[in-house]
């Protein structure tokens, strides 16, 4: 592989990845600091989100050559995202409904992901993920459905960028089927008050790391939504405690990694 890819976690779920000559940002929120009300139900619901500002110029964020959102929950998509991104930005989506969506805020160039979608030739493989446990899901059935990417291209490290989705069979068929290098996990640990989390936490960080030992793992979702009570400094510690340390990058906002 002569390349490398550069993912930069810019804040929560929001991340730019720099792969193979083009630019993806992933899940936009662009929202003033704390212009959010929290998330009903949820841990620390009390506090607006965003609870940290933006890391860097939203013009800087739009220059992508395509945008992927993985799913429309509002921390993911949001209304001052839709207001930034010019309308003929490539889009994609999970699945028709939220292409729909997508293209009824005026968009115009809203695409389906597949598993073998193409763009300037790379390829964009979606893959499945599960918001949450089964009885979460019950109860919350806005928490709906999810998806992951997988970036490919002969000369690059191999991205699985995994989305909003608990440690389960669905990222475990990902990381059999893409053999990824790298994996982006959204690890805040996010919690609906009474149920399990509905995102990572330290043991599915973990067991994706179990699963894929040879995978550099890249922390994101963290420390900027209200729901997300895991710490960089507590998952930190935990992967030295587990000694995984080294297989782990838990980036700032506004800070990039290469894999």
């Amino acid at each position: 592989m002569k390349n490398t890819a550069k993912i930069t976690q810019v804040r929560n779920a929001t991340i730019l990845v720099e792969y193979a000559g083009s630019t993806f940002l992933i899940d936009p929120l662009f929202a003033d600091q704390g212009s959010l009300p929290g998330f009903p139900a949820s841990a620390s619901s009390q506090l607006n989100n965003p609870l940290v500002p933006l890391p860097m110029a939203k013009e800087d964020l739009v220059a992508a050559d395509a945008v992927i959102v993985t799913h429309p929950h509002l921390d993911h998509w949001d209304d001052a995202a839709k207001a930034a991104i010019p309308n003929d930005k490539p889009i994609f989506a999970q699945n028709e409904d939220n292409a729909a969506l997508i293209r009824a805020d005026g968009f115009t160039d809203v695409r389906v992901l597949s598993e073998t979608t193409e763009f300037n030739g790379i390829t964009l493989a979606r893959t499945d993920g599960q918001h949450g446990t089964d009885e979460t899901l019950d109860a919350f059935p806005t928490m709906g459905e999810v998806c992951g990417v997988v970036f490919k291209h002969a000369d690059t490290p191999t991205v699985y960028v995994a989305g909003d989705t608990i440690w389960n069979e669905h990222v475990q068929a990902a990381i059999d089927k893409h053999k990824p290098n790298a994996i982006v996990l959204n690890a805040g640990n996010a919690v609906m008050m009474g149920f399990d989390p509905i995102i990572m936490g330290t043991q599915d960080v973990l067991s994706v790391h179990r699963a894929a030992p040879e995978a550099v793992l890249i922390a994101s979702h963290m420390e900027a939504i209200n729901h997300c009570i895991l710490s960089r400094q507590f998952l930190r510690d935990f992967s030295v405690q587990e000694g995984f340390e080294a297989s782990l990058m838990i980036p700032q906002d506004g800070e990039t990694v290469t894999v």
